[in-house]
Protein backbone atom coordinates (compact mmCIF):
# COMPACT_ATOMS: atom_id res chain seq x y z
CA UNK A 1 0.00 0.00 0.00
CA UNK A 2 3.26 2.42 0.38
CA UNK A 3 4.21 2.26 -2.56
CA UNK A 4 0.74 2.69 -4.33
CA UNK A 5 0.02 6.07 -1.84
CA UNK A 6 3.16 7.40 -2.79
CA UNK A 7 2.82 7.01 -6.55
CA UNK A 8 -0.78 8.43 -6.14
CA UNK A 9 0.67 11.14 -4.22
CA UNK A 10 3.15 11.76 -7.05
CA UNK A 11 0.79 12.09 -9.43
CA UNK A 12 -1.18 14.18 -7.38
CA UNK A 13 1.45 16.53 -7.06
CA UNK A 14 2.25 16.65 -10.84
CA UNK A 15 -1.41 17.45 -11.51
CA UNK A 16 -1.37 20.16 -8.79
CA UNK A 17 2.18 21.89 -8.07
CA UNK A 18 0.37 24.14 -4.92
CA UNK A 19 0.57 20.55 -3.05
CA UNK A 20 3.23 19.59 -0.84
CA UNK A 21 4.02 16.31 -0.57
CA UNK A 22 2.52 15.86 2.80
CA UNK A 23 -0.71 17.72 1.70
CA UNK A 24 -1.36 15.56 -1.48
CA UNK A 25 -0.40 12.90 0.51
CA UNK A 26 -2.98 13.68 3.04
CA UNK A 27 -5.07 13.71 0.08
CA UNK A 28 -5.10 10.57 -1.33
CA UNK A 29 -4.94 9.15 1.64
CA UNK A 30 -8.77 10.76 2.39
CA UNK A 31 -9.93 10.14 -1.25
CA UNK A 32 -8.89 6.57 -0.79
CA UNK A 33 -10.71 6.06 2.61
CA UNK A 34 -13.84 8.03 1.48
CA UNK A 35 -14.59 6.32 -1.33
CA UNK A 36 -13.81 2.69 0.21
CA UNK A 37 -16.37 3.63 3.19
CA UNK A 38 -18.64 4.95 0.81
CA UNK A 39 -18.60 2.18 -1.54
CA UNK A 40 -19.52 -0.50 1.52
CA UNK A 41 -22.12 2.03 3.01
CA UNK A 42 -23.83 1.77 -0.46
CA UNK A 43 -24.01 -2.13 0.26
CA UNK A 44 -21.47 -3.05 -2.53
CA UNK A 45 -19.29 -5.56 -2.51
CA UNK A 46 -15.96 -4.77 -1.79
CA UNK A 47 -13.85 -4.96 -5.12
CA UNK A 48 -10.07 -4.73 -3.71
CA UNK A 49 -7.48 -2.21 -3.54
CA UNK A 50 -7.59 -2.33 -7.58
CA UNK A 51 -10.74 -1.31 -8.19
CA UNK A 52 -9.98 1.83 -5.63
CA UNK A 53 -6.90 2.50 -6.97
CA UNK A 54 -7.89 3.06 -10.40
CA UNK A 55 -11.16 5.73 -8.84
CA UNK A 56 -8.48 7.21 -7.46
CA UNK A 57 -6.05 7.62 -10.05
CA UNK A 58 -9.59 8.72 -12.61
CA UNK A 59 -10.11 11.59 -9.87
CA UNK A 60 -6.74 12.81 -9.63
CA UNK A 61 -6.78 13.01 -13.17
CA UNK A 62 -10.14 14.96 -13.43
CA UNK A 63 -10.33 16.80 -10.85
CA UNK A 64 -6.01 16.95 -8.71
CA UNK A 65 -5.29 20.27 -10.66
CA UNK A 66 -8.52 21.74 -8.64
CA UNK A 67 -8.57 20.01 -5.34
CA UNK A 68 -7.09 23.28 -3.72
CA UNK A 69 -10.41 24.66 -4.11
CA UNK A 70 -12.67 21.81 -3.20
CA UNK A 71 -10.68 22.01 -0.06
CA UNK A 72 -11.58 25.87 0.41
CA UNK A 73 -15.48 25.31 -0.09
CA UNK A 74 -15.76 22.31 2.16
CA UNK A 75 -15.22 22.66 5.81
CA UNK A 76 -14.83 18.82 6.26
CA UNK A 77 -11.51 19.14 4.56
CA UNK A 78 -10.41 22.81 5.14
CA UNK A 79 -8.89 22.47 8.67
CA UNK A 80 -6.56 19.56 7.54
CA UNK A 81 -4.90 21.76 4.95
CA UNK A 82 -4.84 25.30 6.58
CA UNK A 83 -1.49 26.17 8.77
CA UNK A 84 -0.98 28.17 11.11
CA UNK A 85 1.21 30.79 9.15
CA UNK A 86 -0.60 33.15 6.03
CA UNK A 87 1.70 31.70 3.25
CA UNK A 88 0.27 28.06 4.25
CA UNK A 89 -3.39 29.65 3.67
CA UNK A 90 -2.50 31.55 0.44
CA UNK A 91 -0.79 28.47 -1.00
CA UNK A 92 -4.07 26.91 -0.14
CA UNK A 93 -6.73 28.89 -1.23
CA UNK A 94 -5.24 30.45 -4.19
Amino acid sequence: MESTFHELTELLMENNPRLSYERARTWIELVWEDFETTYAKAGYEYQGKEMTEKVVRQWITNYGSRIHEFAARNPKYKHLFVGDDESSRDDLLH
